[in-house]
């Protein structure tokens, strides 16, 4: 069951309605710095039954994936953006950027990123556009001779979200990050 425009079947009137208040109760609770989306306890705070919010969310990951899909669609909207640009290992440190800085402001995007599998039809959707948006521009860049061969784009997300791990993992210091980006693209170098 999705929104219309999204993949899938249309959600009736009030279907949709109770989707969009569990939504935004989720997002009101993670801004107040609560992070577990109990879903018993959003569904209480949204005046549906637990039945409803589990119809739409099996889990808390299909919540997080929902809330997520805003931020996904910004990032492949990014990818798009730096395979189409003429520097293309320019644009590959630049997404990389973009994408560790969202990782790192966002955990629970940062955990839909970092997913094996998906619940939502339209996170693998968006997932399978920023796949391909990478790959264009790892093509590109191994054209010129910049990244090695044996790199496919869901390498390059696996790497970036242990980078993402290894700064929550450690004392907060933003110079860390640009060291950690700075050893995945040497990484990503072909050798010599």
């Amino acid at each position: 069951m999705t929104l219309k425009g999204e993949q899938g079947p249309t959600l009736r009137t009030d279907a949709a309605r109770n989707r969009a208040r569990v939504l935004q109760v989720a997002r009101e609770q993670l801004a107040a710095g609560d992070d577990s989306l109990q879903l018993n306890a959003i569904a209480r705070l949204a005046g549906v039954g637990v039945g409803t919010v589990y119809r739409h969310f099996p889990n808390r990951h299909a919540l997080r994936e929902a809330l997520s899909a805003e931020r996904f669609r910004e990032l492949v909207d990014e990818a798009q953006a730096a395979a189409a640009d003429e520097d293309a290992l320019g644009g590959l440190h630049r997404l990389l950027r973009f994408t560790l800085a969202r990782a790192l402001d966002d955990s629970g995007f940062a955990a839909v990123l970092e997913s094996a599998s998906d619940t939502e039809e339209q996170t693998s959707a968006l997932k399978a556009e920023l796949d391909l948006a990478v790959a264009h521009l790892l093509d590109r860049a191994r054209g010129i001779g910049s990244i090695r061969r044996d790199i496919e784009a869901d390498d390059v997300r696996r790497l970036l979200c242990g980078i993402e791990h290894a700064l929550r993992s450690g004392a907060v210091d933003s110079t860390r990050t640009e060291v950690y980006l700075g050893v995945l693209l040497e990484g990503l170098r072909p050798p010599r």
